[in-house]
């Protein structure tokens, strides 16, 4: 199982019945739950960390987190050591609704479909992405680059 499916599992699993698995245990609309494919949630998350994404990749991401008070919270993604959680109104807060609504719009959800699988992904990927504890210098790299990580990493079992 990779880590795209685990996570899913855990959101979807999270969530009311209705938007949730059917009795056969395979999400329903697709076989993700109406997420679309990994090309699309590797996109969406690689225009995130991107240094030529919207948000100004990582260093521009730990900015926006500074402003809403949260620089510890996504420190702790990017340092050794625990991640610290975020819920999906604080990642809401911090990404803002016009960046949410276009990110699940591209998927074909909606936000509150989005943002607790953001907030359970999204600091697994940037531990992943950082693994020396610090912020790599240069950023996580160019969308292209990093969108062909993403997908690898999403697909591994």
């Amino acid at each position: 199982m990779g880590l795209f499916d685990s996570i899913v599992g855990q959101v979807l699993g999270g969530l009311p019945q209705s938007q949730s698995t059917p009795q056969g245990g395979m999400p329903a609309g697709g076989g993700l739950g109406g997420l679309g494919d990994l090309g699309g949630l590797a996109g969406a998350l690689g225009g995130l960390l991107a240094n030529n994404g919207s948000q100004g990749g990582l260093g521009g991401l730990v900015s926006k987190f500074e402003q809403a008070g949260l620089g510890n919270v996504i420190g702790s993604w990017i340092g050794k050591g625990e991640n610290a959680p975020i819920s999906g109104g604080q990642l809401n807060d911090v990404l803002g609704n016009d960046t949410v609504a276009s990110i699940a719009s591209k998927l074909g959800i909606n936000a509150a479909t989005l943002l607790p699988l953001l907030a359970t992904m999204l600091p697994q990927l940037i531990d992943h992405l950082t693994p020396h504890g610090q912020a790599p210098a240069q950023g996580l790299g160019e969308h292209d680059d990093l969108l062909s990580s993403l997908s690898g990493l999403l697909q591994k079992g």
